[in-house]
């Protein structure tokens, strides 16, 4: 795709927020599995429902401007899935790969919080008021996921998961 206008960069924006979400549709329940913590794993659970919403707005968003988001892969987001499976084959203690989880998956969504952020600037900057509502719905639901799971490394996990560190 060549990018000669706002709107051919918008679309392409787009497409990958499209694939990642995709893929994340696919990611999520592998982690929810591999969590031990019943808050983390009904947090990778709640987030896939949303996710697969993220993945029906992007739909209605290609159907206003009349484009398709199909044929593209994000290739950023299959790098950090697979950083996140690499995590939970490693050998390790229960409360160590909970906190891993949620470094891998707040890398996940900080790359998300810039794609859909791009995404509604230009959006904005092209007058696509309904774009922009659907984008900015889908953005703060990403930057609550984070602040969700910022709350339950500080205040459950990590501190779990620094009892573990030997004292001498």
């Amino acid at each position: 795709m060549k990018l000669e206008t706002l709107q051919d960069l918008l679309v392409h924006e787009l497409k990958d927020l499209y694939s990642a979400e995709n893929q994340l549709v696919k990611a999520l329940p592998k982690m929810a599995a591999a969590a031990t913590n019943e808050d983390l794993r009904a947090g990778f659970e709640e987030h896939l429902e949303e996710t697969k919403n993220h993945v029906t707005r992007l739909e209605e968003i290609a159907e206003i401007l009349g484009c398709k988001l199909t044929g593209h892969r994000c290739k950023a987001m299959e790098g950090l899935i697979e950083e996140g499976s690499e995590l939970i084959s490693e050998d390790a203690e229960d409360v160590v790969r909970d906190a891993a989880l949620i470094g891998a998956a707040q890398r996940v969504e900080h790359y998300e919080i810039a794609g859909y952020g791009t995404a509604r600037a230009l959006a904005e900057c092209l007058g696509y008021g309904d774009t922009v509502r659907i984008l900015t719905e889908t953005l703060d639901e990403e930057r609550a996921t984070d602040e969700k799971l910022t709350e339950l490394a500080e205040t459950t996990i990590n501190v779990e998961a620094a009892e573990l560190v030997d004292v001498e």
